[in-house]
């Protein structure tokens, strides 16, 4: 009876890889670069180099190793590390250094990006920290796998509104400098609130300072797994029914990637962190986190009903995964980045799908505005107070919240960017033409809520 039923298991694993599109989109090595901070900057950057290169000399190797002896797809191999402000405030200089160091250690042990260019402002701003933001639109167009984000606001600290400002300004700049790479740099910069230290996924992905030396983090994925598991269910099963089959598909799915991070851990020799759970659509056909939703019974993502599909669903998955791991953590839950997940991007096209929606819909899952295209026209107050607006949804939840915006240069709405790769392509979204400028202009500091207050 058990070998049977281990046959079946194994059989199954092989369908969600083979025809569900199944995979561990990352295996995230975290690295301090507390050890590294220098008042001499290019004696830092040395540091930085010498440290990466040797504690992920072997990343890529044993994911693929990996890979093919337990015959599961892994997808990247990334690294995150210690919030670079944090070394800018040591050294001084010009934080373009870092970037470009970092940039050059993660191609040199063939790493798929490296996030940490991220400064953590929430309660306020260090010489070093404004000195990061400021860079970060050159950082990001002059280097090829540096991912950024900085952190605005948390539940405790409440919403820094002149760093909210400032990267309003940063992501309007950064799409500029990379307007002939149809404004890809920005794709790589996120605005937080309420930034986990152990996130494994990029662009937001950073190596928090409470976290061990080195670390191994794992990302999973599965969105084709989910929604063809609610399909086998059939249409006339409860809301109820569908909530336990997708907790009990996430709980498989969670196994699969403690089993990785665990092997991974052991051949590097290097403490195992957590597995982060997220749904994370890719453009392929059948591995869209929309499909879930319409199989659960919409017509067209982003119609009525999306917002409670998509909290039931996210619910459901955090369920499955703490059931299956006791080291479950990052994000963990269902993402939208709209021009990642193919039926997002079909019901933006439709128009059915807004951006409005779309901020409803992270109210309840795990992260928020992510990917969005927007007129290339959108000034700097306007990309700032949708910041804002997400940053108070985390803020009063308690949960994380998050902006990804890329302002498509020269381009209006209905028009369409074309990223390539697990960025996909989309529609230019429409954007309200209301102004927010005085609001935004005002400064200061949204104070925390009254839920902050725990103790």
């Amino acid at each position: 009876m058990n070998r049977n039923t281990n046959s079946d298991n194994i059989l199954e694993t092989i369908r969600m890889i083979e025809e569900e599109n199944l995979d561990i989109r990352t295996i995230t090595m975290g690295i301090s670069l507390m050890d590294c901070a220098d008042s001499d900057i290019d004696r830092s950057c040395e540091k930085i180099y010498q440290k990466i290169t040797a504690k992920a000399k072997d990343l890529v190797k044993t994911a693929a190793d990996i890979s093919r002896e337990y015959g599961i797809p892994i997808i990247n191999q990334r690294i995150t590390v210690t919030p670079i402000s944090m070394l800018v405030s040591a050294s001084g200089g010009d934080p373009i250094k870092y970037a470009k160091t970092l940039d050059r250690a993660a191609k040199a042990v063939h790493a798929s990006f490296v996030g940490g260019y991220s400064a953590l402002v929430q309660k306020g701003m260090t010489p070093g920290d404004r000195a990061l933001i400021e860079s970060i639109p050159q950082a990001l167009a002059e280097t090829d796998i540096v991912c950024s984000s900085v952190n605005i606001g948390s539940t405790k600290a409440g919403i820094n509104m002149d760093a909210v400002k400032l990267m309003g300004q940063a992501v309007v700049k950064v799409a500029e400098l990379t307007k002939d790479n149809q404004c890809f740099g920005a794709s790589k910069l996120v605005v937080f609130c309420n930034a986990v230290e152990d996130n494994p996924f990029m662009a937001g992905g950073f190596h928090g300072v409470s976290e061990p030396d080195v670390v191994i983090n794992v990302g999973v994925s599965g969105p084709g797994v989910v929604r063809e598991a609610v399909k086998k269910a059939g249409k006339d099963a409860s809301m109820d029914e569908i909530a336990e089959i997708i907790k009990k598909t996430a709980f498989k799915v969670t196994r699969m990637g403690q089993l990785v991070g665990r092997e991974a851990s052991r051949r590097l020799n290097v403490p195992f962190g957590i597995v982060d759970l997220s749904l994370a659509p890719t453009p392929a056909v059948g591995d869209s986190v929309a499909r879930i939703l319409e199989e659960i019974g919409l017509e067209t993502c982003g119609g009525p009903g999306t917002t409670a599909c998509l909290a039931m669903l996210n619910d459901a998955v955090k369920k499955g995964g703490v059931m299956a791991s006791s080291s479950v953590g990052g994000l963990s839950g269902a993402f939208i980045p709209v021009s990642e997940d193919a039926g997002m991007i079909e019901a933006a096209e439709k128009g059915v799908l807004s951006i409005e929606k779309l901020e409803a819909m992270t109210a309840v899952c795990s992260v928020g505005l992510d990917m969005i295209i927007v007129p290339g026209d959108t000034t700097a107050e306007t990309i700032s107070a949708i910041i804002a607006d997400e940053a108070a949804i985390g803020m009063i939840n308690t949960k994380t919240t998050a902006c990804r915006l890329i302002p498509a240069i020269g381009k209006n709405a209905g028009d369409h960017l074309v990223f390539g790769g697990l960025m996909g392509e989309g529609p230019v979204m429409p954007v309200g033409k209301t102004k927010a400028d005085v609001m935004v202009n005002r400064g200061g500091r949204i104070p925390s809520p009254l839920n902050s207050l725990k103790n």
